[in-house]
């Protein structure tokens, strides 16, 4: 296996890696990013038919290359991973497909070891881009001990309602994937939401009055929501442990629609049937939109937390000088989790790279913390 040198190996090329990509290449700073997919966008591809983005057009496109639709049209996901490959392409950025990577080390002589399937790198910097919440599902411990005969999926399983079987459907999670689902599977099957009330928010994208609250929404997002204030840490806990609110589909859209909701939780097994509270239910279909762990077991050094989250600040690490994050749900501010944000975010973490190469011994998570807005 070879091993290559370069000063900063981005993991993930997703719009968190390509976006940090964009902004040392604009920095004139030397890096590679790793993805083990086999094109550019494919994490998008593999979602739902009809999974469309809660942000209009015109605030989805990444750093230097709009996004190529209307305005205030709403684009679906095979749009984006598209959108994803082009930009990608547009700027010719580094990026070496399916090449997963195994794990992240120190070295003893200081940087990193990335080891991939295919190669390894060694790096004074690496950018760990790979995904909001994690791509590991999160399903509870008896879900195995269901009814063989009742059809389970989890979210990142589910692409449209001919995958399940006749008769009675439980969707568990009532985040917005949750409801998005739950309302799009009503109209061929019965259709059981379980879960807490994760709240909505009032204003429907598609309707007109959307253009003006929107940008009231993303200033809030960015700079109202954010680890610096008592609202922002207080959203950062429901958000990341419990999910965000409903968007598109609200509670008037699943009682019309003839969802049952039911808020308790998801609680166990009964005589292989789900148990909703204290009733099991005869269903013959779970959709568990359960969320997603956030593994990081690949990366052998000591900077996880007891949630499983990374001990970091804006994306910066400061146990381990030269690691970083960029794409973390919250990462900064509640915009990070989405393609309105996540330029800021990168463009942060660029410049810790640039101030690193500038100023290696120097470069500290507190000079990081102030050195950009």
């Amino acid at each position: 296996m070879t091993t290559t040198h370069i000063e900063t190996v981005i993991i993930g090329a997703g719009q968190a890696g390509l976006a940090t990509g964009h902004h040392l290449q604009q920095r004139h700073r030397p890096f590679v990013i790793l993805d083990a997919a086999e094109r550019v966008g494919d994490q998008w591809r593999r979602q739902w038919d009809t999974l469309r983005l809660y942000s209009p057009a015109k605030y989805d496109g990444l750093p230097g290359l709009p996004f190529p639709a209307d305005a205030w049209s709403f684009p679906g996901k095979d749009q984006v991973a598209d959108y994803l490959e082009s930009y990608a392409a547009t700027f010719a950025l580094p990026i070496r497909l399916t090449t997963k990577v195994l794990s992240l080390a120190a070295r003893s002589t200081g940087g990193y070891l990335v080891t991939t399937t295919l190669s390894s790198y060694t790096c004074d910097n690496v950018v760990v881009a790979t995904g909001t919440f994690g791509r590991t599902p999160q399903v509870p411990d008896f879900a195995d001990q269901l009814d063989p005969t009742i059809l389970q999926l989890h979210s990142s399983e589910y692409r449209r309602p001919g995958q399940l079987r006749e008769g009675p459907v439980l969707v568990v999670g009532a985040s917005h994937s949750g409801t998005d689902i739950a309302f799009e599977v009503a109209q061929s099957h019965p259709t059981t939401l379980a879960g807490r009330d994760c709240g909505q928010i009032p204003v429907r994208p598609e309707k007109r009055i959307f253009r003006l609250a929107f940008p009231v929404l993303v200033f809030a997002w960015r700079h109202v929501l954010t680890r610096r204030t008592p609202m922002g840490r207080k959203a950062l806990q429901e958000v990341r442990f419990h999910g965000g609110p409903m968007i598109r589909v609200k509670r008037s859209d699943l009682a019309a629609r003839g969802v049952e909701r039911r808020t308790e939780r998801v609680t166990g097994v009964r005589d292989g049937r789900p148990v909703v509270g204290d009733e099991p239910m005869d269903v013959t279909n779970v959709v568990w939109a359960t969320g997603f762990h956030q593994v990081f077991d690949w990366i052998r050094l000591p900077v996880m937390q007891d949630d499983g989250w990374p001990d970091e600040m804006r994306g910066v690490v400061e146990k381990a000088p030269g690691l970083f994050f960029c794409g973390l749900s919250f990462q900064y501010a509640f915009s990070s989790m989405v393609l309105p944000g996540v330029g800021r975010d990168a463009a942060f973490v660029a410049d810790q790279i640039l101030a690193r190469s500038r100023h290696p011994k120097r470069a500290t998570g507190r000079q990081a913390d102030s050195a950009a807005a």
